[in-house]
């Protein structure tokens, strides 16, 4: 047992070594597109499935609550949350709509959409992604593997270098955990807001 448990971290190891590699600009800039979003009076919509869905979830928490300065709550929902309003979706329509059609009612240009899939294929989060590039509302990916779908359907695609799903969702919020840091620093905190032009 304890060779699978050094296994593991072995692997969580050679993951997050090389993500380190080729992530920070894309951190940055993410960052900067979601303070600019919310500086502009915009919100943050994000989706995904099972694990990712879950993720969603937390990553709207800290951005309404706090994560860890104080500071104002800052607008962002999870479109995982609803069950009236994802099963009467699912039931009368298609569970691929279910993100599509809140984005449908809530996403407008200034927004941003940041839509979760460990393959990069789940097909309704690629449909919100689709209906959100149509309407002219940026969107934000994050996928594992080669990126699947989501490549060229994202205006910024962090993809999550492995294979395996648990090591994917553990860079994935981390990840965004470092993006919330970012975000809280370049609204209220030590970051020049030039960076943010």
């Amino acid at each position: 047992m304890e060779s699978y448990i050094n296994s593991i971290f072995n692997e969580i190891t050679e993951t997050v070594n090389k993500f380190i590699g080729d992530s920070s600009h894309q951190l940055i800039e993410i960052s900067t597109h979601i303070a600019s979003c919310f500086e502009s009076g915009g919100k943050l919509m994000i989706f995904g499935n099972g694990g990712s869905a879950s993720d969603a979830q937390h990553i709207a928490a800290e951005f309404v609550n706090r994560f860890q300065m104080e500071r104002p709550s800052l607008p962002a929902i999870a479109l995982t949350t609803d069950t009236s309003v994802l099963t009467s979706i699912g039931n009368d329509y298609n569970f691929n709509e279910i993100f599509e059609k809140q984005l449908m009612a809530l996403a407008k240009p200034g927004d941003i959409a940041w839509g979760i899939s460990t393959s990069g294929n789940s097909e309704n989060v690629l449909k919100g992604l689709r209906f959100c590039a149509r309407e002219e509302i940026k969107t934000l990916g994050f996928a594992g593997r080669d990126g699947g779908k989501m490549n060229g359907l994202s205006d910024l695609l962090l993809i999550s270098p492995s294979e395996t799903t648990a090591r994917i969702q553990e860079i994935h919020i981390m990840a965004a955990h470092i993006i919330c840091g970012l975000v809280d620093e370049l609204l209220f905190g030590r970051f020049n807001p030039d960076i943010m032009e």
